[in-house]
């Protein structure tokens, strides 16, 4: 997606493989000014084609004197561009220069204390204290900086916690500033970014919202655009941009397989045929699903015979429709990152392949509009919200493609279906009330205490039971709740026993055909925080 936001307020995020590389990004973002990433093996020819106003360098795995550890092109270096290293990106910021990086005596992993050597010279670290915690997690270390660099702090492990060379404005540091664990990190990125480099907080919601309504409109034209929604907060966010941009110029051809939760599809049809004007097509599919998932036990048949599927209707309503040109989907900038399939040119390793990938029918082809893909989730939703997107659509939970068919161990049933929506629905209303409480208290959405994601599982077994005095042999239900802010790790919510008590009670007592409510304790890893 093309951006409007001037050149010289671009930071480029050069990624070393690190864990926090996308977090190092939205930091910037955060903080009012746009940012992208790039991999490692990027050219500075390439680097001078796109114009940033700064560079920062990612921490990494590796070390700098592996044989297959990570470089950059030096000339990085000589373009005049201001560069902020961190970690790794320190090491090889010292190493391309000519210093030297070696072996300290012992690693240094987690909080670290940390003392600066620039008598207050340093404008990286401004009005930081002169004694500050940092985190830590390294065992190679900086131990002569290149000629013409300065040393500005150290801990008792590290002799170079960070150093710069302020006449290039080159600065890097062996601690990870864009981690909230380093308690004056986003005051360094804030002197990085408007002090040193003199930007603007111009990456706003309502330039976003601009820029992606004018480059629908010029990549569009007069021609029509198709969208499958799914009811996600990402297809709905498309959608609703797609309408701001282009009104009835939009179909969004919404599949019901059955798999939703409890009035999901209801919720989706009155936003999208009462709150936008676009044309949308409700298609009932949940007959022809149940009859393909009949028998089936295997999650990931499941997940193949429920993608498939949907493609096979998708594409069946598409071709009933004149004049189409355009197929919008909701592929964000974390989908582009992971696949590898980097816009701006370069290589990137592969981590996952991209889960958007379209399977064309023979003779069926449509260009892809795809204008979130610069965006990341928090992003997304702040955009939905920005756009009038009610919260139980912008704040949804993650959800599985698949819906509740992988909630739901063995075979998926009309029976089992009727349970789960109705025992997931006892579950939300509760947790959710929790939060908003949690909330009411501490005045953070997602702070101490909150729960991140939270559904019901329902397994295939049956269990004894006693209810009205007589003998039953029902459905247990598992709870799942965890803490989360990134979805990559996770621990299980320390729900208080009164609401623990509450939902178990409920779905008990509500839903016919369960008898007993169990609670997973088990974080992520060793287990996911899906079932199946």
């Amino acid at each position: 997606m093309s951006q409007r936001t001037s050149p010289d307020q671009k930071v480029i995020v050069v990624d070393f493989g690190a864990q926090y590389g996308q977090l190092i990004a939205r930091r910037v973002r955060d903080l009012g000014v746009y940012s992208e990433i790039v991999p490692c093996d990027i050219a500075a020819a390439e680097v001078r084609e796109m114009k940033p106003a700064a560079i920062i360098l990612s921490g990494g795995p590796a070390s700098v004197y592996a044989e297959d550890a990570p470089s950059i092109d030096p000339e990085i270096f000589e373009l005049g561009i201001p560069v902020l290293g961190f970690c790794y990106g320190q090491q090889i910021m010292a190493v391309t220069l000519g210093g030297t990086v070696g072996h300290t005596e012992k690693g240094e992993y987690g909080a670290a204390e940390l003392e600066r050597c620039d008598a207050g010279a340093s404008q990286l670290y401004g009005e930081t204290p002169a004694e500050q915690t940092v985190w830590m997690s390294h065992r190679d270390a900086v131990s002569h900086v290149p000629a013409g660099f300065a040393v500005t702090a150290r801990t008792e492990t590290c002799p170079v916690a960070s150093m710069e060379c302020a006449e290039r404005r080159l600065y890097a540091t062996q601690f990870h500033p864009e981690v909230r664990h380093t308690p004056h990190g986003d005051e360094l990125l804030r002197n990085f970014l408007f002090g040193i480099c003199e930007l603007e907080r111009n990456w706003t919601m309502d330039s976003i919202i601009d820029d992606a309504v004018e480059a629908i409109r010029a990549q569009v034209g007069d021609a029509r655009v198709i969208l499958g929604l799914s009811g996600g907060v990402d297809s709905s966010v498309v959608a609703a941009l797609c309408a701001r941009a282009i009104g009835k110029q939009l179909t969004c051809v919404f599949v019901n397989h059955g798999l939703l939760r409890k009035d999901e599809p209801e919720e989706v049809e009155a936003v999208f045929t009462k709150q936008f004007d676009v044309d949308f097509v409700h298609v009932h599919a949940e007959d022809r699903y149940a009859a393909l998932l009949a028998d089936v036990v295997d999650p990931e048949e499941k997940r193949t015979i429920i993608g498939t599927e949907f493609w096979k209707v998708f594409f069946d309503e598409a071709q009933k429709l004149d004049g189409v040109r355009f197929l919008a989907q909701g592929t964000i900038y974390p989908d582009i990152i992971e696949s590898g399939a980097r816009k701006t040119g370069g290589k990137a390793s592969t981590i996952k392949s991209h889960h958007n990938l379209i399977p064309f029918p023979e003779g069926v082809h449509f260009d892809l509009i795809e204008p979130l893909d610069h965006f990341f989730k928090d992003e997304v939703r702040a955009l939905g919200t920005a756009l009038g997107l009610p919260d139980h659509i912008v704040h949804r939970q993650p959800f599985p493609g698949p819906g509740l068919a992988i909630r739901i161990i063995g075979t998926v049933t009309r029976e089992k279906l009727a349970i789960l929506k109705e025992a997931d629905a006892i579950v939300r209303e509760e947790l959710d009330a929790y939060n908003v409480a949690v909330f009411e208290q501490t005045g953070e959405r997602n702070g101490e205490g909150s729960v991140w994601q939270y559904f019901a599982v329902l397994p295939d077994i049956k269990s004894v039971g006693v209810m009205g005095d007589e003998r039953t042999y029902g459905y247990p239900v598992i709870l799942r709740a965890v803490e989360s802010s990134d979805a990559m790790t996770a621990d299980w919510a320390k729900l208080p026993y009164e609401v623990l008590a509450r939902v178990s009670g409920r779905i008990v007592a509500e839903v016919p055909g369960v008898n007993r409510v169990a609670y997973d304790i088990t974080s992520k890893p060793p287990a996911t925080i899906e079932w199946e």
